[in-house]
């Protein structure tokens, strides 16, 4: 069976387009839509080989530069980090020496830093995570 061109290039699109939902990626679908124009543009110009390619690749690259500057903002990566369940927890005092010591947050011991306006806790005092820097916890004093 010998297909025409444009139904190749049409049946490309809409195979490309159909595998996105397979796999979820947005991106086979600006390169189906391509592949759709094409077959469109064979509809009513015949065009060489050399040069569907070239239309493609000319398509695929608007397609993906319009699906590209309408995507969807990046979301708010700070949502489900480590750190952003730890902040406003309270916190036991373990052992300072100064400025840096540890502190025990539910069933986990971290190392802390204090806060800048914090005087050097006693142990079992408690604290309240006010921030965090890389592993260390910043305390504050329990308000």
């Amino acid at each position: 069976m010998n297909l025409p061109e444009q139904v190749i290039w049409l049946l490309a699109g809409l195979v490309l387009m159909l595998a996105e939902f397979v796999v979820p990626g947005v991106f086979l679908i600006w390169i189906g839509l391509a592949a759709l124009g094409t077959g469109l543009v064979l509809v009513v110009a015949f065009i060489d080989f050399p040069f569907q390619v070239l239309l493609f690749a000319g398509l695929a690259v608007v397609t993906i530069t319009i699906g590209l500057r309408f995507r969807p903002a990046k979301p708010n990566t700070q949502i489900n980090t480590p750190s952003s369940g730890l902040v406003g927890r309270e916190a036991v005092a373990l052992e300072f020496h100064g400025r840096h010591g540890r502190v025990r947050v539910g069933d986990s011991d971290w190392s802390a830093r204090l806060d800048n306006d914090t005087t050097e806790p006693e142990p079992q005092t408690m604290l309240r995570v006010v921030g965090v820097e890389g592993t260390t916890l910043v305390v504050g004093p329990q308000i």
